[in-house]
């Protein structure tokens, strides 16, 4: 089924003024000078796929700085049903995520109801950051494919924050003695995120290969790995045999929240040896990957949101992923009509707006 995006509207959200936008199956392109708030429409629907920002993890920063609240609504169609999303942030509490006017009890209810692929020059940092960023893109993933993931994710974490609290504030010997209640959780959680982080690196691995292969025009082979900081079958030995210097460092040392991703091009490690055209290339065969999981997994087709990242392709990439976006919905942001976008604004069946100081308007 392909999921777009019908209508959104916005209410005191970061910079933009109180409106409504109504877009177009195919591909709308969104243009202005940096810093009007083009962005802040793709966070908009990024925030009701996933109920997260892709750019902070502090919700109240959505929030207009002269303003106490906010809300954003989109309503979205799947060629079955529509679907009405409500996100609502107030200061100093929690947001508030409602489906056709019920709410919400927690965020991790969201994914799959709306699913939504966002490639941004952020994206880099999959590449060139930490681990962390690497870990968030499969838990973020992960979580639109599996209910089950996204629950085992959420009490993992729990169960992390609880053993680190008693490691930093308890004494040795309480923790000595307390210490197995998290330890079994811990195991149980972290053994089941292990082996469907395994097994999503493995479905996904194809397809990157396939995509980068074909971005390099054949010359260059690229290997996806998943890398646990412990395998799934030592943890529950490893963070019993490990305690002693976890209560040293105050803190766990061991489990999936330390896991990587590495990607080697003909052998080499991308992050340390990788060009910045290959890393590029990385990402793109990376995100465009994820829509064609997307598809096997779930049926769905999800929305594409480009964040003025056409601009830094050049004409072959730029062309690769215009073929790649053939029946999705795309919301397509840039800084001025280059010859790329002068093309598609042409079509009379994309549609074109030009946002400037957070107001948005149509353009023919």
């Amino acid at each position: 089924m392909k999921n777009t995006v019908e209508k959104l509207s916005f209410r005191d959200y970061r910079n933009l003024c109180e409106t409504t936008m109504e877009f177009v199956p195919g591909i709308n392109v969104i243009y202005g000078n940096n810093g009007m708030g083009k962005t802040n429409i793709l966070e908009a629907v990024y925030l009701c796929s996933s109920g997260r920002s892709h750019r902070t993890h502090k919700i109240s920063s959505l929030i207009n700085f002269e303003k106490q609240s906010a809300d954003v609504v989109l309503y979205k169609n799947n060629g079955l049903y529509n679907d009405k999303i409500n996100i609502s942030i107030r200061q100093n509490e929690k947001k508030g995520i409602a489906i056709n006017g019920i709410p919400l009890k927690k965020t991790g209810e969201l994914f799959g109801k709306f699913r939504t692929v966002i490639f941004s020059p952020e994206d880099m940092g999959l590449i060139n950051d930490g681990p962390s960023g690497r870990r968030r893109f499969m838990d973020m993933e992960l979580c639109q494919l599996s209910k089950v993931y996204c629950y085992d994710l959420e009490k993992y974490f729990k169960v992390l924050k609880n053993r680190n609290n008693l490691l930093k504030n308890g004494d040795p010997i309480s923790i000595r003695d307390t210490v197995f209640i998290w330890d079994k959780q811990m195991a149980e959680y972290g053994v089941r995120i292990i082996e469907m982080r395994e097994e999503f690196i493995k479905k996904i691995s194809p397809f990157v290969e396939d995509i980068y292969r074909k971005l390099s025009g054949g010359a260059e082979n690229i290997e996806i790995s998943y890398k646990p900081e412990t395998p799934a079958g030592e943890l529950a030995e490893r963070l019993e045999k490990g305690l002693e210097r976890d209560i040293y460092y105050k803190k766990t040392n061991c489990g999936p929240h330390k896991d990587d991703i590495v990607f080697k091009i003909n052998g080499s490690d991308v992050r340390l040896f990788g060009s910045q055209g290959q890393k590029r290339s990385t990402v793109l065969a990376l995100k465009l990957s994820e829509i064609k999981l997307i598809r096997e997994e779930t049926g769905d087709t999800p929305v594409l949101l480009l964040d003025d990242v056409m601009s830094e392709l050049d004409r072959e990439r730029q062309k690769f992923v215009t073929e790649s976006m053939k029946g999705m919905q795309i919301l397509i942001t840039c800084t001025g009509i280059d010859d790329f976008i002068e093309k598609l604004c042409r079509d009379k069946k994309n549609k074109v707006f030009f946002v400037k100081n957070g107001k948005i308007s149509v353009k023919s």
